[in-house]
């Protein structure tokens, strides 16, 4: 067996390589580069389902960051079970083929109730007081303090939300090499978000981008080097690229105006009753899910080829989860969850970031309200309510969908914007082959 790493730098495009990004630049030069079919929809739950199964989205089962679940009648975002994820993993496939064989999953998604050996997580702590206190999970168990006591705390933070940022990459990367050091697994997988945030908040190609750039391919830079210098494999691949986008959409707005979408009054502020709901669609990026009672009709088909946006409607793409139609925008344009039509109604926790709460993905998370005067006083006066055990929300979370630059999901961009991998042994040609790319590597194939 050889020992692989295998480097997730997010949001990484060949149109993004060049004098910002030097040493990835140079890694691609030397152990070459291949442009590939992003995964359907190119959202990350689903893009590293794809790679770690080897099997698209009707065979593994994640067909987003989040669906509808018919049978709670809720709908649920970033949920962490690995047993959501169908199909035989990479790492159990190899450990039936080669003894000895053991894996570190460090930071991709759906690593809770895994079987790989190594794990880490972001999870935070929900006390019964209503708190929220940043943590991460690992197996084995021990390895939580452990790892906080050598590298200090997760800087959750830096994770998602406003202060989102190197800061989260750099710490994961860290964690990389001390797992390699404490353990030295076969196979690593290590996750870098970094570029996720500030092309969601700029776009790509603008002033602001080059220094991002520049950040992430230091700390992936160094990370390369650690693991070359030990005989290790290096791969480097991404999930999507981001594209430029300046148009929200608002799907479940014009699923209220035909009277199709039902909310619900609680305390003066409207919930999506999904219940209740004759049609509804479930956001991600450029990608909805469009649940319906009456199922897949023509009418409703016709109906969302007519809103302005929507580039596709496509089948659903598994008998369960997926949407009775799913919907793909056009290429400078996103879709939202918002439902209300009166600000003053928005549910409590569109102004917060609360990525499990929100009946879809919002990047407006990663932005502070502009019409905030002074958002460093509101947040200090947060923190301050939640040192003296008093509840509070952060309200700081704009409502502006527009502020949003940079989105993804479309199986159908540019070769510039498609997904890559770095040092791969073989051809490969799509998301799920990267599966194959894996196996070759750690089995020595050419």
């Amino acid at each position: 067996m050889q020992r692989v790493a295998v480097i997730n730098v997010v949001g990484l495009s060949s149109s993004l390589l060049g004098p910002s990004m030097p040493r990835l630049s140079a890694f691609a030069e030397r152990a070459g580069l291949q442009v590939i079919e992003p995964a359907f929809p190119a959202l990350t739950c689903t893009a590293q389902s794809s790679m770690l199964t080897g099997l698209d989205a009707s065979g593994h089962g994640i067909v987003a960051n989040g669906w509808y679940d018919r049978e709670s009648a809720e709908v649920r975002f970033w949920k962490q079970s690995n047993r959501l994820v169908r199909g035989r993993k990479i790492w159990d496939l190899l450990k039936e083929r080669h003894a000895g064989f053991t894996c570190a999953n460090l930071f991709w998604w759906y690593n809770m109730a895994t079987t790989v050996d190594f794990a880490m997580t972001p999870r935070p702590l929900y006390p019964a007081d209503g708190r929220k206190v940043f943590d991460i999970h690992t197996q084995p168990m021990g390895w939580r303090e452990e790892v906080k006591g050598a590298l200090g705390d997760f800087p959750f933070p830096a994770f998602w939300g406003p202060a989102a940022g190197i800061g989260a990459s750099k710490w994961i990367a860290d964690a990389a090499r001390w797992t390699e050091e404490k353990c030295s697994p076969t196979l690593s997988l290590v996750y870098l978000p970094h570029l996720d945030y500030c092309l969601q908040k700029f776009g790509p190609g603008v002033p602001e981008v080059a220094a991002e750039l520049l950040e992430i391919d230091t700390v992936a830079g160094d990370l390369i080097e650690f693991y070359e210098r030990r005989g290790i494999k290096v791969i480097v691949l991404s999930e999507y690229g981001i594209g430029a986008v300046k148009r929200p959409v608002h799907l479940n707005r014009h699923f209220r105006e035909r009277g199709w979408l039902q909310v619900k009054d609680e305390l003066g502020r409207e919930t999506l009753d999904v219940f209740g709901s004759q049609v509804f669609a479930v956001a991600d990026h450029q990608v909805a899910h469009v649940y319906s009672t009456q199922g897949p009709t023509a009418e409703l088909r016709e109906f969302l080829e007519g809103i302005e946006g929507v580039a596709e409607v496509r089948e659903s793409l598994d008998g369960d989860r997926s949407g009775d139609f799913v919907v793909v925008a056009d290429e400078d344009a996103w879709f939202t969850y918002y439902y209300w039509e009166d600000e003053a109604k928005a549910p409590d926790f569109a102004r917060t970031v609360d990525i499990h709460r929100k009946p879809g993905y919002d990047p407006a998370e990663l932005f502070i309200d502009p019409a905030i005067g002074f958002p460093k006083w509101e947040v200090a006066k947060f923190l301050l309510k939640k040192k003296l055990g008093l509840r509070g929300l952060l309200e700081v979370i704009p409502l502006d969908a527009g502020l949003v630059k940079g989105s993804h999901g479309r199986d159908k961009v540019d070769p510039g914007l498609r997904p890559v991998i770095l040092g791969a042994l073989g051809e490969v040609a799509k998301a799920e082959e990267v599966f194959g790319e894996i196996l070759r590597a750690v089995e020595g194939r050419a």
